[in-house]
């Protein structure tokens, strides 16, 4: 079973940049997907970028070309480099795995796919 921890988060301007880390501990063998998900107060919580163990990428719509999701295998963590922040990019972002799954199998932007969390990280960002 995985532990994942996410840190990073924060308040910045609109335009400013930040980067989220997600450490997994815990039973990372095996062909995990991690993602990235947010939820803004009152909304449901949705997808914004994910991996599988072979390197492909999906991102939402709205953050392709601003975010980059990348892994340190070495060091067991994952990260969300967020650019040209937006105040609706505002929300907790929540970091999630799930093993034994790839991008041909799996849609990896689907929260219901996963069934790891962290505890989230607080993102905010002002106009």
């Amino acid at each position: 079973q995985a532990q994942l921890v996410e840190s990073g988060g924060g308040s910045v301007q609109a335009g400013g940049s930040l980067r989220l880390s997600c450490a997994t501990s815990g039973d990372t063998h095996g062909n995990y997907c991690m993602g990235w998900f947010r939820q803004a107060p009152g909304k449901e919580r949705e997808g914004v970028a994910a991996i599988d163990s072979d390197g492909t990428t999906r991102y939402a719509d709205d953050v392709r070309g601003r975010f980059t999701i990348s892994q340190d295998d070495a060091k067991n963590t994952l990260y969300l480099q967020m650019n040209s922040l937006k105040p609706e990019d505002s929300g907790m972002y929540y970091c999630a795995a799930e093993p034994y799954c790839s991008d041909s199998d799996y849609d990896l932007l689907d929260l219901s796919e996963y069934n790891y969390w962290g505890q989230g990280t607080q993102v905010t960002v002002s106009s």
